[in-house]
């Protein structure tokens, strides 16, 4: 079983957004059984919340349904029970390094390691902005999220 979790700042936004696409296409490929997956947030503000209704529109609009997800903030456990804790952007990467053990550092990466072709290297923050911003996260998420599953096939 290979565990994936993704963290973005208050899990309400990029990081269901990356759990809901990803379970998705695990699920497509007839993996599930393979690869559990979940998402967190560095910070407290939203724990217990569904993902933003924008979010939860936007990806609805192409399939993935996040409206079962609720927000929690990441917890010191989970650096030792997942193989992935993929940061949405590098100051989220820097907050989970600050508190993981040095014994997982190597498990904290930035999600989009994963694109391919041209992509920025962080999925930007969406909640300021438009639908727009919710569209271009979903476009790098579902990008990020096949070169993941690709790796994770590849290393099993």
């Amino acid at each position: 079983m290979t565990r994936v979790l993704f963290v973005c700042m208050g899990n309400i936004c990029r990081s269901p957004t990356a759990e809901g696409v990803f379970r998705h296409l695990v699920e497509s490929e007839d993996m599930a059984q393979h690869v559990h997956i979940d998402s967190a947030g560095t910070h407290d503000y939203h724990i217990g919340n569904p993902p933003d209704a924008r979010a939860q529109a936007a990806a609805a609009r192409r399939g993935y349904d996040l409206s079962p997800l609720r927000a929690r903030q990441v917890a010191r456990e989970d650096f030792a029970a997942f193989d992935y804790v993929l940061a949405m952007d590098e100051h989220n990467r820097n907050l989970l390094l600050q508190q993981c053990p040095p014994e997982h550092h190597a498990k904290v990466r930035l999600f989009l390691e994963f694109a391919e072709g041209e992509v920025p290297a962080e999925v930007p923050d969406p909640y300021y902005d438009g639908a727009q911003g919710f569209e271009q996260v979903l476009d790098l998420v579902e990008n990020a999220a096949r070169g993941l599953l690709r790796e994770i096939k590849n290393n099993k």
